[in-house]
């Protein structure tokens, strides 16, 4: 099974859940306005790839972004053109992009990426590459590993099972698809944190 069908099944709840869960995470703000302004300096429109019930893409929209979402679930979709109107969604997959060859300024991937089989990630990096501008942006967060001897390590997750990522070994694999790491953000979890794993953020950088 894929993730598409857990989604479809619980998107009502999810939108209602985490609607505004941004507010609680400054750092993360301040990286998608960081994103943001490299995206700019680009040019093209920024796809939020996995963007769920739309809330991330409504966000970098306010940024000053031509922003929209692709998801693989149509009932996120039904959320997300239900409470941002105002903003196209599309229904697609992460690895086969209905998306013009270097048409973007930026991509992001905000824990969309984690119910993807390992080996299965460089050709969807490779898709990010290919629809990336040259000189374009990509944001990707996922859970980290805490431990390099294990660089990908699959956990629980209530909707779908998911993959959390050792950063450097991730960084490696963007590298491969053409991707250069300019920079990272880690957020350490809380105390009483669900789940005890970092919060990895990577920014890359298509170099051709």
């Amino acid at each position: 099974m894929t993730a598409q069908q857990p989604y479809d099944e619980v998107a009502e709840l999810y939108a209602e859940k985490f609607s505004d869960s941004l507010s609680s995470f400054p750092l993360e703000r301040g990286l998608l306005t960081s994103f943001a302004e490299l995206a700019k300096t680009v040019g093209g429109p920024v796809a939020d790839l996995g963007c769920g019930p739309g809330y991330v893409t409504a966000h970098l929209s306010s940024l000053g972004l031509d922003a929209f979402g692709v998801d693989v679930s149509s009932g996120m979709l039904a959320q997300a053109r239900a409470r941002h109107p105002e903003l196209r969604f599309e229904l697609g997959s992460m690895a086969a992009l209905e998306i013009a060859d270097g048409s973007l300024g930026g991509v992001l991937s905000r824990y969309s990426i984690i119910h993807t089989v390992p080996e299965d990630v460089p050709a969807i990096l490779a898709e990010f590459h290919r629809v990336l501008a040259p000189g374009g942006y990509a944001l990707i967060s996922f859970p980290g590993s805490d431990d390099a001897s294990q660089p990908t390590a699959s956990y629980d997750h209530t909707v779908h099972t998911a993959y959390r990522w050792w950063p450097d070994h991730f960084s490696a694999l963007l590298h491969d698809a053409g991707l250069e790491e300019v920079g990272r953000l880690i957020e350490r979890a809380a105390p009483d944190a669900p789940r005890p794993f970092p919060m990895v953020n990577l920014v890359a950088r298509r170099e051709n």
